[in-house]
């Protein structure tokens, strides 16, 4: 199903009343509709066997997690239960955790077996198109989460997350960088709950990750103990960059050198003494932006090699 540019939409926007900056505590019941109405569009209709399985393993693994027996009302089927919770919860964590959830399973499960997912009443839709809608949906209520790569991650600028976040997960979903797309994917959820020393230990590791596997890659030798500033090094002495940016890339070098590995190792990295150290929130998205900078710089230097 298109997403209608409706003129009550048009309207909003010409009054200036569409939200240009995101949030992420409060989430609105229209948005929490739609999002109900498109993870049903994905998974199916709950009389078709299989995605009453699913549905059915879903709510149990919310369950476990929440260390809870029941969700929902007694008697109600389980996509009920699961709907009804994310329609009715207070606690905006818990409805990231459904949608990503149903998403992932609607990604995986669901696209490498669509003919089991056609219901006799209701065909289940597109996995990309119901992907894209629901991401449309947040964008459009204000709301800074984003499915990418089977989780969902939080958006803090938009033109950041643009320019700078996704080219970094679609250069990092090559196999090749799967150990670096694990930790930077790590890194957001750690950033999405609060965790932000465990944020930076994270941005270090798929930092180092990606120069590893650009290392191993073009059979480059390293110590298996190499951290940053030596990886660097083994990158810049192998030609990762063309020689005629060599002078510029001293600035890179100091920059790469002196940004993750240096703010995490001070922060993150080491342990705290008797004062407790708190990292602050904007730390950790600057250094979410940093590393995925760094990786686009190193990874698209690594594919325009000979």
């Amino acid at each position: 199903m298109a997403i209608s540019d409706l003129y009550s939409k048009r309207q909003k926007h010409l009054r200036g009343d569409a939200p240009d900056v995101f949030t992420y505590d409060d989430i609105a019941h229209p948005l929490r509709v739609q999002l109900v109405q498109n993870l049903q569009d994905g998974i199916g209709s709950p009389e078709n066997d299989y995605s009453e399985q699913l549905y059915t393993e879903i709510y149990q693994m919310l369950c476990r997690e929440y260390g809870v027996f029941s969700l929902g009302k007694r008697g109600e089927i389980n996509w009920s239960r699961i709907a009804n919770t994310l329609l009715q919860t207070a606690d905006t964590e818990r409805v990231i955790d459904i949608v990503e959830l149903c998403l992932r399973a609607i990604d995986k499960r669901v696209r490498n077996n669509r003919d089991e997912y056609r219901g006799i009443f209701r065909h289940t839709r597109d996995p990309d198109e119901v992907i894209h809608e629901i991401n449309h949906r947040f964008r459009e209520h204000g709301v800074g989460y984003e499915y990418v790569s089977g989780e969902i991650i939080r958006v803090d600028s938009k033109l950041l997350h643009k320019e700078v976040v996704k080219p970094a997960l679609v250069l990092l979903s090559d196999e090749i960088f799967q150990g670096a797309n694990e930790e930077f994917l790590k890194g957001h959820e750690h950033y999405r709950h609060g965790r932000y020393k465990e944020c930076l230990n994270e941005c270090l590791k798929a930092f180092e990750s990606t120069m590893k596997a650009i290392c191993d890659g073009r059979g480059w030798q390293y110590n298996k103990g190499d951290t940053a500033k030596a990886l660097i090094n083994v990158c810049l002495s192998n030609g990762l960059f063309p020689p005629f940016m060599q002078t510029q890339l001293s600035n890179v070098r100091t920059i790469l050198e002196s940004g993750v590995p240096t703010v995490r190792n001070k922060l993150g990295g080491h342990g705290q003494g008797a004062s407790v150290i708190t990292v602050p929130e904007s730390l950790a998205s600057y250094m979410l932006h940093l590393t995925a900078a760094n990786i686009v710089l190193l990874a698209n230097a690594e594919k325009g090699l000979p």
